[in-house]
């Protein structure tokens, strides 16, 4: 079974590559399940697919130097924007698949952590509308 380690990870926020700033980043995109059971399913129950949502979920290292990630960041506040996120920064390939939409950038947390701790900010925005997945 193959098998992956992420070393290269890219994320884009708003035409910005976040990469040198992040350490994580993720996508997860789900499905309302809808109940559509009767007296007919005879027990069972039956569900039905309703609407999809996703999420780009990341921590990054905290720079506030002008034109760093605070400068990218604060002013995306409260905007729709779009998102590129790929397992590995190479080419996008059909081992390579991007994930691009658009996200609202709903927070900014610009001073996290505690004494000794690195300065770093975990954010997780809802998309809206499609998420899609790109081979080419």
């Amino acid at each position: 079974m193959p098998k992956m380690v992420l070393l290269s990870q890219y994320l884009s926020i708003n035409g910005n590559d976040l990469s040198d700033y992040a350490r994580k980043a993720e996508v997860t995109v789900e499905v309302e399940d809808k109940d559509v059971t009767t007296y007919g399913s005879l027990g069972w129950k039956v569900v039905l697919g309703g609407l999809k949502s996703g999420e780009v979920a990341a921590e990054f290292l905290q720079d506030v130097a002008a034109t760093k990630i605070d400068s990218i960041m604060w002013p995306l506040l409260g905007t729709v924007v779009p998102f590129e996120v790929r397992a590995d920064s190479g080419a996008v390939s059909t081992s390579n698949p991007k994930y691009t939409g658009n996200l609202l950038v709903k927070a900014w947390n610009p001073i996290e952590g505690s004494i000794g701790d690195e300065a770093s900010v975990g954010v997780s925005y809802p998309t809206s509308g499609a998420v899609t997945r790109a081979t080419a």
